[in-house]
């Protein structure tokens, strides 16, 4: 493939909005028409994780994503995991591997290496795939998160996604 992908951004107005399943929907729907669709989120936040084929953890619902998809899993589907452990921390995975533990603050203290990993992981998907399904994260209107957040307009502006 020559070209890049073209990319969709599914954002929501807040956590359990339904952004998991519309995508994987649009997953299965693009899927059934022909097209080598793959699902993204940048980061996701959640303790139920699923092992990908290359043995890196990614989110249960990007797992099910790409199986609507009927694509093999890859951490690049979903590059950055935050597993809560108490109200403020988190254990950060990237790229499906453990990077260490945060505090809220510590973590939007600087995401731009985060960020930087997060655009190659969807670089590789988009060379690959036809089309690129991305899933925002929490509330895309989060306004004191706005400088830090690399998940949800800043992704779909780097890709020159169609948000809906």
């Amino acid at each position: 493939m020559n070209s890049l992908a073209p990319c969709i951004s599914v954002l929501g107005t807040g956590s359990d909005a339904g952004k998991s399943i519309v995508v994987t929907a649009l997953c299965r729907i693009f899927r059934n028409q022909g097209l080598d669709v793959a699902p993204f989120k940048v980061q996701n936040m959640s303790n139920n994780s699923y092992v990908s084929p290359e043995g890196g953890e990614i989110g249960r619902a990007q797992a099910v994503q790409g199986e609507a998809a009927c694509v093999e899993l890859h951490t690049d589907m979903n590059p950055v995991l935050l597993k809560p452990s108490r109200d403020t921390e988190a254990q950060v995975v990237l790229h499906g591997k453990p990077l260490g533990r945060s505090t809220a603050q510590e973590y939007f203290s600087n995401t731009k290496d985060l960020g930087l990993e997060a655009e190659k992981s969807l670089h590789r998907l988009r060379e690959q795939h036809e089309l690129i399904v991305m899933e925002g994260a929490g509330s895309c209107a989060e306004l004191n998160l706005r400088k830090q957040d690399f998940v949800n307009f800043h992704m779909a502006h780097v890709s020159d996604a169609s948000v809906k």
